[in-house]
């Protein structure tokens, strides 16, 4: 977790409120650790698993391991860094989770953040947990946040070995650069289009779950983000745990996504604050000490943990990940369109009617022709580092077939590597993928969405280039038709 900026002495400083009345969790009977359970609704997923301590700390011990062998940190810029979320992608991609790398700059260095989309799902209802995989340059950060992460990925990869077919998509974020100011969970949502905010149903954050002389907080701090906050204070209620509500003051990597207006909530066990009398009475521990004393600092270590509410915050994680995989957001699949084609105005000869753009892409320019009538969807050609995007979301029919015209101008080099880049994507599932390395007049690509036939889906254009020489995606005359 970042640290407290002027206005916070101390988290126990914030004023709490007492968690409210249980309530239901949706879709999930298990028990945490208190052995009392949620009467389940009704849901396609199965309750979710007991998450083996022994699984989470396995993680943790490799984290520990991977500090002590690059200079005693996993900080941002620092080989140790790039080794965590290496090691995480590896255990993500051998269970058959799509990953993603994105880099971006900081004063430190080089940072990563690590996308990993579980196949299928609704997109335009996506869930996504997340926590910062970073430490401070002080220590290993077992504590911080090696425990959201580990107990992130426990939960991600019981999910995977389930065989889990959700209602709603699923993904899942491990930032990179936390601990310098929020840095990668502020690129990854800057890096959206609206149609991908739109998208994202629900935001959980997981930042400290293990502090040796823990606190049960949830966040309470997101107007928007009321039911999901009610539902872990509804996993603590079933584990015997009264749960206080906490403001972290945008402390954490929730505050990014909360500015957007995506739902958010989230579970914390305190750091350099103070734990008082009547949290020891209730939670035990010791009244008067830190919850984590060893909070940004070399000893942050794997010792540095409460096992047992590392194992009940393991848990909870796992449950609100089964429940809202198939939480019923009110959406649903909808009737195939009947018309011929589902795309409206895939010519762009009424501007932006049915697409949301970015600012200026949506043209009649005459620097760049159309393939048909004189308007386009011309993405960037600045010759500097800049990102555009053009969505429309659609209903795709029965054997659903993408056919759109791309020309591709560029000052790159057209041989040898991909700088700039076009792709195309179903939701957060990328079809297709161009660069400055398909120069040429227009062409005709089709792209096969059969299966997604009856969904709801946001189809989004992104071109994105580097900061050097320009390339110039020009889109037109989009269709989305029956193949049969």
């Amino acid at each position: 977790m970042t640290p407290a900026r002027t206005r916070i002495a101390a988290l126990a400083g914030i004023a709490t409120l007492a968690a409210g009345v249980a309530l239901a969790l949706p879709g999930s009977a298990t028990a945490l650790s208190g052995g009392a359970t949620v009467d389940p609704q009704p849901a396609a997923l199965a309750d979710a698993p007991d998450i083996p301590l022994s699984a989470v700390t396995a993680h943790l011990e490799e984290f520990q391991s991977i500090a002590e062998a690059n200079g005693g940190n996993r900080y941002t810029g620092q080989p140790g860094y790039r080794a965590s979320l290496d090691y995480v992608q590896a255990q993500l991609d051998a269970a058959g989770f799509v990953t993603e790398v994105q880099s971006f700059s900081t004063r430190a260095g080089t940072s990563y953040n690590l996308i990993a989309d579980w196949p299928g799902g609704d997109p335009t209802n996506t869930v996504m947990m997340g926590g910062h995989l970073d430490s401070v340059d002080e220590g290993p950060g077992i504590n911080d946040n090696g425990t959201g992460s580990a107990a992130i990925l426990a939960s991600a990869l019981a999910f995977a070995q389930s065989g889990a077919e959700p209602t709603n998509h699923v993904r899942f974020g491990f930032w990179g650069a936390e601990e310098l100011g929020l840095l990668g969970s502020t690129h990854y949502v800057d890096s959206l289009s609206t149609v991908e905010v739109d998208d994202l149903a629900a935001y959980f954050n997981f930042d400290m779950v293990g502090s040796p002389n823990p606190g049960y907080f949830v966040y309470d701090d997101d107007a928007n983000g009321t039911e999901l906050r009610d539902s872990l204070t509804a996993s603590y209620d079933a584990a015997g745990i009264d749960s206080d509500y906490i403001d972290v003051d945008g402390r954490s990597d929730h505050a990014a996504f909360m500015q957007r207006g995506i739902p958010t909530a989230g579970t914390f066990s305190g750091a350099e604050g103070t734990k008082t009398s009547t949290q020891a009475a209730k939670w035990g521990g010791q009244a008067g000490q830190a919850y984590d004393p060893c909070y940004h600092s070399a000893c942050d270590d794997i010792d540095n943990l409460d096992t047992a509410a590392l194992d009940l915050n393991a848990d909870l994680i796992a449950d609100t990940l089964w429940a809202w995989a198939d939480h019923d957001f009110g959406g649903g699949t909808t009737e195939p369109p009947t018309g011929d084609d589902a795309i409206t105005n895939g010519g762009f000869e009424d501007g932006t009617t049915g697409w949301q753009a970015t600012n200026g892409v949506v043209t009649t320019d005459l620097d760049q022709s159309a393939h048909g009538g004189s308007g386009k969807a011309w993405l960037n050609g600045y010759g500097r580092a800049h990102t555009d995007s053009v969505a429309q979301t659609v209903t795709v029919p029965d054997a659903g077939r993408l056919t759109f015209w791309l020309r591709v101008d560029t000052d790159e080099d057209t041989t040898g590597q991909a700088y700039d880049t076009l792709r195309v994507k179903a939701g957060s599932t990328t079809l297709g993928t161009w660069s400055n390395l398909d120069a040429g007049d227009y062409r005709s690509i089709a792209l096969d969405l059969s299966a997604y036939a009856g969904q709801s889906v946001a189809l989004t254009f992104v071109g994105t280039e580097d900061a050097y020489l320009a390339s110039d995606f020009v889109i037109d005359d989009v269709s989305l038709t029956s193949a049969g």
